[in-house]
């Protein structure tokens, strides 16, 4: 009886079956050879918990990252006077986390010291070009002095630390410092309208009271607030409200929360409110035209006697304030 030929044998007689089978299997020994590889460079299943590095100065931090496998990289710094220089504050991730080895972890050290900045020139600009400036130099506002001038919101002198500030003067300021501008104001025009403040963040809020000629006032924060997470807080009060006619340097007063469902609730709040006074005070101003528009059409229409005498009585009065 005749052997019949194996399965193996019948499909190499097969040329081309043969040769896609071939190539099949080459392709899968190197997917799974692929794969193992992978696995071996990645570590696959190997994992490192995040040591907190809060508090721990950065020669310690780095030699305990390299103990667990771990990379660090200074990201930021800021100067806390209640932390020594070289302090980690803050951590990206957090302590804690599981990660694969040879992770990097962001980290935020404190400063030796703050750092020091020239503090511009800005006596004959306008309020929002020397806002500009000052905060382009890292510096702030302390205070919004007005003064009698022809020249409303152009800064008639600048003063740090009590010092005036000149053309000529080399003064340096650690970064966010204040300097104080005493401003011009025209008769008749000292007044501004409160911005809606509420949803921004501080230095944002501040930015505009400064801009429309208002003076910063009381700041609080929720608890839980700090240095590190106070760039995350907006406001949610601010006195007075938005929309509301407020004298030239005058203080506004802040509130500041991470809640971000409180923020919503006094968000909602605080547009209706604004959409208000801003439609009162709208009512207020065409009220105010209309009446200013009436007194020359009265004296148009008044007889010749009347009219001299009502101009006589005018200047009456005008002698009585002299």
């Amino acid at each position: 009886m005749q052997k019949q030929p194996s399965l193996i044998a019948r499909i190499r007689e097969n040329r081309l079956l043969w040769n896609i089978l071939l190539i099949a299997a080459i392709i899968l020994v190197m997917a799974v050879a692929a794969h193992l590889l992978m696995q071996i460079g990645t570590r696959h299943g190997a994992r490192r918990t995040v040591p907190d590095f809060s508090g721990v100065p950065l020669a310690d931090a780095q030699r305990l990252a390299r103990k667990h496998d771990l990379k660090l990289h200074i990201n930021d710094s800021l100067f806390v006077p209640a932390y020594e220089g070289g302090i980690v504050l803050d951590q990206l991730p957090e302590g804690g986390v599981e990660v694969k080895p040879g992770r990097t972890v962001y980290i935020t050290i404190n400063s030796f010291r703050q750092k020091m900045v020239p503090v511009p020139y800005v006596a004959g600009r306008s309020l929002r070009q020397a806002k500009n400036m000052l905060e382009i130099a890292g510096l702030e506002i302390e205070k919004l002095v007005y003064r009698a001038d022809i020249a409303t919101n152009y800064v008639l002198e600048e003063f740090y630390d009590g010092k005036p500030v000149t053309q000529h003067s080399r003064m340096e300021a650690e970064m966010g410092s204040g300097v104080t501008l005493h401003v011009g104001v025209e008769q008749g025009y000292g007044t501004t309208v409160v911005p809606q403040l509420v949803g921004q963040p501080l230095a944002q809020a501040k930015s505009r009271i400064w801009e429309l000629g208002l003076n910063v006032g009381r700041i609080d924060f929720d608890e839980g607030i700090n240095l590190l997470n106070q760039k995350d807080a907006r406001v949610y009060i601010q006195v007075p409200g938005a929309e509301r006619s407020a004298a030239l340097g005058s203080r506004v007063d802040l509130r500041l929360t991470l809640d971000a469902e409180k923020l919503g609730k006094h968000r909602s709040e605080a547009e209706k409110q604004a959409a208000a006074v801003a439609a009162e005070r709208r009512i207020e101003e065409q009220q105010e035209s209309d009446s200013l528009a009436r007194i020359p059409l009265e004296e148009t229409l008044a007889p010749a006697g009347e009219g001299a005498s009502v101009r006589e009585r005018n200047d009456d009065n005008e002698g009585f304030f002299d």
